[in-house]
């Protein structure tokens, strides 16, 4: 399987990584050859620097992974005409699993990515390529960068070293610092259609037709939630319950236990996270810094502060896993009422939740279409106010109240 089969529906994409590690892979063969100081053309397809955006679940992520494997491919069809990313050999194999000493894939669990993790990138990416090939960085929350790690950033994508590839991925353009955009190739990639993630849910991961078609048609395309709504029961049973939050909205006790229901559930899913990550993490660091085991031994002097930054780091990814739930549960939620408008306005595309039609049609025939855009707008300025910090049960509240009126 080549390193590009993840990609869906992503033609175009496809199409300009594989002559751009085409190129890049004649500038290494010449300079194995005894050229020495050998450079990408001005022609090249190849640069130093790219930034791939997309909306979520396009799979930006996965066509910078598979960009990567490709430009550490090792296969001797190479030679042969074949185009780099072969998906067997060593250097594909290992950039795809995380393992290629010459990859460093970034990903956050945290809200924002700081001026000392991003000086660490820097100097890595000052380094040789081990393999002789590429050092490359994959950078997949871009639009994380605070101000202060941008400015880190900037020079070190203005001018990398000779064989230094930076990808950085990011919602839009327009989500990446202006200073670092300017000097990148931009890619932009497409959400997939429905059939396409239905295809690849089938002959990729085993899933029932049905299943995939009905996981893919929920999720509009988003391949990632797709996958995790095909295989996961509990995020199907919790879609059921955001899906019938729109018929307890009647008054205002319904109204706000359905927030306090939603808010709930977000907060379960960020307990399960530290139930899973957060004690390994903790045993982890103790082994580390030397403390003799048991949870109760004495941890050595001075390192009192290792410990104290990893709590820190474990309570902001709880904050970000229940902004993520809730996040994704609104998403649905706005998505139901896309649903009701569509039915109200007579539209002839296909609704997104076939399971609650009932419903849709109930609520479709009982407010009119402004009623509609009403509510899909109280649900996108829920998002908004949590982004911007609010406190999460108090903002889910004011949406499902105004969900109730009209």
């Amino acid at each position: 399987m080549a390193v590009w089969d993840d990609l869906v529906g992503q033609d175009a994409v496809t199409a300009q990584l594989s002559a751009a590690a085409r190129d890049a892979d004649a500038l290494v063969t010449a300079t194995s050859a005894g050229a020495k100081g050998a450079a990408l053309p001005t022609a090249s397809k190849m640069t130093h620097a790219w930034l791939f955006t997309g909306p979520p679940g396009s799979g930006r992520s996965t066509a910078a992974r598979a960009f990567a494997a490709a430009l550490q491919c090792t296969s001797p069809d190479r030679a042969l005409g074949g185009v780099p990313g072969c998906g067997f050999c060593d250097g594909c194999h290992t950039t795809l699993i995380g393992t290629h000493a010459d990859v460093e894939i970034v990903r956050t669990d945290l809200l924002s990515i700081g001026v000392k993790d991003t000086r660490d990138l820097v100097r890595r990416a000052a380094m040789s390529p081990a393999g002789g090939r590429w050092q490359v960085i994959v950078l997949e929350d871009a639009d994380r960068l605070t101000e202060g790690a941008g400015n880190v950033l900037l020079k070190a994508v203005e001018e990398p070293a000779p064989r230094t590839v930076w990808l950085l991925c990011a919602p839009s353009v327009e989500d990446a610092l202006p200073t670092i955009r300017s000097r990148c190739r931009l890619l932009s990639l497409r959400t997939p259609s429905v059939e396409a993630v239905a295809d690849v849910l089938v002959r990729r991961d085993g899933v029932d037709p049905e299943l995939a078609a009905t996981a893919a048609r929920a999720t509009q395309g988003h391949i990632g939630r797709a996958r995790r709504l095909a295989t996961d029961e509990q995020a199907r049973a919790r879609r059921a319950t955001v899906l019938r939050v729109p018929l307890r909205v009647d008054d205002v006790g319904g109204c706000l236990k359905a927030a306090q229901e939603l808010v709930d559930a977000a907060s379960d899913d960020a307990k399960q996270v530290a139930v899973d990550v957060d004690g390994k993490e903790t045993e982890e660091l103790r082994a580390a810094l030397g403390a003799s085991a048991g949870a109760g031994s004495r941890m050595p002097r001075g390192t009192a502060g290792a410990m104290k930054d990893l709590a820190d780091r474990q309570k902001r990814r709880s904050t970000r896993t229940q902004r993520d739930t809730l996040d994704l549960a609104l998403i649905d939620l706005a998505g139901f009422y896309r649903d009701v408008l569509a039915v109200q306005v007579g539209s002839k595309v296909g609704i997104a939740n076939v399971e609650a039609r009932d419903a849709i049609e109930r609520i479709a025939a009982s407010s009119r279409p402004e009623n509609s855009l009403r509510r899909i707008e109280s649900i996108l300025a829920c998002r908004q106010a949590l982004e911007r910090n609010v406190a999460p049960l108090l903002a889910v509240e004011a949406m499902t109240l105004s969900l109730r009126a009209g």
